[in-house]
């Protein structure tokens, strides 16, 4: 990861809400030579258990989990918006049947840790696993969210990972 530098957790200043939602990240895992990466504009960030985390959801047919699930760590990538036509090609392409990493005109790197990420990125999460449960119908109290975002079933996988390092590229040296 040339051009990186780690940031302090207590020292990141990036609004949750615009990341994820307006931004998207890519949620990567594997290693350099075995990866895949998936586009996500769901999930969190916060303290748990004494801890800084993150939280994913990961529907159960995304080629990406059988990754996530393989290994302890993943990262999670975040983009500068140029980047947003490769982010919206990586959500609609699986990588089951093609190089959508390639074909999305990104490159994967690794972490010191062996992680892999995308050179591309503009800030890196690297994370481990700490819990994982798919949601559970069962469990919702308001129904309604199960009719628009569940209508084949196909419940998320959820995944409590905390926040281990943050790489930012260092506009600098980029």
């Amino acid at each position: 990861m040339k051009n990186f530098k780690e940031l302090s957790v207590v020292d990141l200043k990036e609004n949750i809400f615009t990341l994820i939602n307006k931004e998207w990240m890519l949620v990567t895992a594997g290693t350099a030579g075995d990866c895949n990466t998936m586009t996500a504009s769901w999930g969190g960030m916060g303290v748990l258990w004494n801890k800084p985390v993150a939280f994913i959801f990961i529907r159960p047919q995304r080629y990406t989990l059988s990754f996530i699930e393989k290994r302890d760590s993943l990262t999670l990538s975040f983009f500068a918006p140029e980047y947003h036509k490769s982010l919206n090609y990586c959500g609609a392409h699986s990588g089951k049947d093609e190089n959508k990493i390639a074909n999305a005109g990104l490159h994967i790197t690794t972490t010191p840790d062996g992680n892999a990420t995308l050179e591309e990125a503009r800030m890196v999460l690297e994370c481990k696993k700490l819990y994982a449960n798919f949601i559970d119908p069962k469990l919702f109290l308001d129904k309604s969210i199960i009719e628009n975002f569940y209508p084949d079933k196909d419940f998320h996988k959820m995944f409590i990972i905390s926040i281990d390092k943050i790489w930012l590229k260092d506009p600098i040296t980029a």
